[in-house]
Formats: structure tokens, sequence, C-alpha cells
């Protein structure tokens, strides 16, 4: 197939979105939206599919693990469908007297979303569940490994749709097999671009002519000071770092851990599994063979990630992770930087200002506006770096993981996508959500004159500075 062949395919996908999405806008109502919300959700969510979907996953892309998979399926989508409950997307969102102004929720259109294939059923969920509660269509870019999950996904969710008398055209998918092609006429017949990938997808999206919602680079750090509960800290570490693999972009990428506690917090992460391993070499040999990150080790279980690193018979064999000992930092030392497997940089810092310093530098090279963690008992240092640090996010005492995208016991909003603001060339600082899926018209009337006099705005100017 030519590239014209491919992007007629794409053109007549897109005109039966669009047919179906303003059929869908125009019998609108809330009920409809959240109807429409729920039928996605559920597809993804009922025991069997979702186990299937998993499943599917790690067989075609070699990525995660089915268990954290089904989990990840399952909690994300739960805490999306509980921070949409009740949320209004359809009419008069407010009428206000002392301004005048009537604002009314309208849809995009068409969303084009690019989704990975460390995720290929949780992010289309994600990304289709919002387009549908705004009143959208949406037409869903995979990656070339994440086609058959994506697939299966979309078959359960035309499934759930017909059975409340929705259009299946609502939600489609770019035909296999993927192209940059295709994912280029996508992004550029729709009327909103949403990427969750890598960078090179990320530039293409923001650079398609379509107005483009996208998200940076990951690669966290978290900071263990000398006042963290150095147990609670280790467990939270592992659990975060060895989920699904490591295959989330808020997995922990390098610990700094301040010189006062580090003998312990090793002995710690050590009885939560996290093995010691000095020499930095060996790993990175290994893991970057040919200057590339090692497919055999990326997203694999910790007794394959170890073989392939050669490490058998080397560490305990209760072993979930690698922590790498190193001091180096940038493009020469790449240990300090996104690894998408259970090996984790460690630094030693000499107090807390040295920690604060080297995650400074880690994310200047990589991962800027994505997040940072601590563990501390001291607040004020969270608030510090949240005042200081490139970042869009403070993680403070929590599986960073679980954290970042949402999680049940903090005010973050579920989502699978993280907008890194303009430290991470991104037009949004905030968790991706339904809000990035709606837009709105205001209706402006006449009220009665507010302009105040120049004294009123510059008496305290002149007070200081004269006229």
């Amino acid at each position: 197939m030519n590239a014209h062949d491919e992007t007629a395919q794409v053109e007549a996908i897109m005109a039966r979105a669009r047919t179906a999405q303003r059929a869908y806008e125009t019998d609108a109502s809330q009920e409809r939206y959240d109807r429409a919300a729920q039928a996605a959700a559920w597809a993804i969510m009922e025991p069997s599919r979702n186990r299937r979907l998993a499943e599917l996953a790690v067989e075609t892309t070699g990525l995660g693990n089915v268990p954290d998979k089904i989990t990840k399926n399952h909690r994300k989508t739960l805490g999306l469908m509980r921070d949409i409950k009740g949320v209004a997307t359809h009419g008069i969102l407010s009428d206000d007297a002392a301004t005048g102004i009537t604002t009314i929720a309208r849809p995009i259109g068409v969303i084009g979303a690019v989704v990975p294939s460390t995720n290929p059923a949780a992010t289309p969920a994600n990304n289709i569940i919002n387009a549908l509660k705004c009143g959208n269509a949406v037409v869903v870019a995979p990656s070339p490994k994440g086609v058959a999950a994506c697939e299966l996904l979309l078959q359960y969710i035309h499934a759930e749709l017909t059975k409340i008398g929705l259009d299946p055209d609502l939600v489609q998918m770019i035909p296999a097999p993927g192209s940059k092609a295709k994912t280029q006429a996508m992004m550029e017949l729709c009327d909103r671009v949403i990427c969750t990938g890598s960078q090179n997808n990320v530039h293409r999206a923001q650079t398609c002519g379509t107005p483009a919602v996208a998200v940076g680079a990951g690669n966290v750090t978290v900071i263990v000071d000398e006042t963290a509960d150095l147990a609670a800290a280790a467990a939270k570490i592992t659990a975060s770092k060895t989920f699904d693999n490591a295959t989330s972009c808020s997995s922990e990428n390098s610990m700094i851990v301040v010189d006062a506690v580090y003998d312990d917090f090793i002995a710690a992460l050590a009885a939560e599994g996290g093995a010691l391993v000095r020499d930095a070499a060996q790993i990175v040999s290994r893991l970057w063979p040919d200057g590339h990150l090692n497919r055999e080790v990326i997203a694999q279980d910790a007794d394959k990630m170890i073989t392939a690193l050669g490490l058998a018979g080397q560490v305990p064999d209760d072993t979930k992770f690698l922590a790498v000992e190193t001091d180096g930092i940038g493009p020469d030392h790449p240990l300090s930087g996104e690894k998408l497997s259970r090996v984790a940089a460690l630094y030693r810092a000499r107090d807390y200002d040295h920690a604060a310093e080297i995650a400074a530098r880690i994310l200047a090279y990589q991962g800027a506006g994505h997040s940072i963690g601590i563990h501390t008992a001291r607040d004020e240092r969270a608030v510090e770096l949240g005042r200081h640090m490139p970042t869009c996010r403070v993680i403070v005492n929590q599986a960073h993981t679980f954290a970042t995208g949402g999680a049940f016991n903090n005010g973050m909003p579920f989502s699978l996508s993280m907008g890194c603001g303009g430290w991470g060339g991104n037009a949004i600082d905030e968790n991706l959500h339904w809000k990035h899926f709606l837009q709105t018209t205001k209706v402006v009337r006449e009220i009665p004159a507010n302009e105040p006099s120049l004294d009123e705005i510059f008496a305290d100017y002149w007070a200081e500075a004269g006229q």
C-alpha cells in the first residue's frame, strides 16, 4: 500500500468518525455522554476481558507482566470514573449574573489519540472514556506492538456501545499495519491530538498543525533524606519500581540518599528485594550493548533481567530490582537517564542540599517537568523542591508510580499521561484529564461599567516611585 492509499484509508475512518460525532452531539444529553463513558469503562474493567487484554498486551509487546496490567487496567479506569462522576460536560456549565457570562460546554469533535506500547489497553481506554464523556468521537493510533490489544479493546467497546444504541464509529483506530504516514494523516485530520509516547511522536504531534496536548519524558528521581522512615521508603520504592516491570514513566529511575542514612537504607532495600550493585560498568555494557536499551532487559521479570545482565548467582535469589551505585550524570552516563527496567541508579549525597543539587542536575539532563519524589519527615523540603526544582509534581512519602498518575489516597486526577509544562516542552503542566477533551462557548452580555480610576490602580506605585 502506498502513502496515497494509506491516507485514503485514514480519511475514510475520519469521515465515519465525524458523521458519528455529529449525530452523538445532535442527540446529546449529559446522561447519554455518561452512559457512553460507562460503556467504554466496563469494556476494559469486566474481569474476564480485563485479563484477556492484559495477557494479550504482554504476549504481543513483551513488556510488563499480566497481574500488574490487570491491576492497572482496573484501578486506572475505576479512578477515572470516580473523577468524572457527576462532572457536567454538556449544556450550560455556569450562568453568572454578575459578569453577564453564560458558559456552554461544547465537544471538540474528533480526537486523535496516539498511544504507547507500554499501556496498550489502559491508555487508549483512558482517552476514549474522556473523549466520550465530553461528546467527542475518537480515533486511536496504537504503536505497532500495541495493535492487537487495541483492536481487542475496541471490539469490547463496540459491543458495549451497541448495547446502549450508540454508533461504534464513535471509537475507531488506525487500521493495521500501523505506519508513520497513517498516524500523521490522522493527526492532521482530527480536531485535537492527544499524544502519549516517545518524544519523537510528541514532536510530530506538536508540529502537525492540529492543536495538540502531549506529554514530556519521564526520568523520575527520588530523594531519601536523613529524616525518612527508611523501611517505609524502601518498601514503597520497591513496590513502585517493580510494578508492571517498570514500564511506567513514573517509575523511579534514580535514588539519591543522604550519607547519614545511606548504609541503613541499603539494608532496608535489601530486606525488600533491592540488590546493591557496585559494578556500574557491567550494567551499562549489558543494558546498552549497542547504545540502545537491551530488549532482553527492558520491562522484563526480575529473573530474566538478571540473566540478561549476566548477574545470575551474583545477587540474592529473591532480588526484585537492582540499585546500581554511580555518580555520573548526563549523556555519557546512561544510568542517569530513563531505563524502562528493574534497574535504578543510586547516588550518595553528602547532605540534603547536595541531594537536591544532584536531583536538579539529573532533571536538567532528562525528565524536566515530569516529577520528583522525596521521602522525608520535613514537609518544608517538599515545598522547597516545588519552589525551585524544574518539575510539575513533587510526590511526598509515596510509591511514585502509583501516586503520580492519581491514587485513591491522594488528590491527583487519575491519568496515564502527565503534562510537563514548559520544562518538558508541553502545553499543560497537569495530569491529562477530562478538561482537555472539552471546549466552551461563552455568551457575553452587557453589564454596568466597571472602569477604575487611575488612582485606584497606581496610587501605591506612585507613592513608591512617583509619577
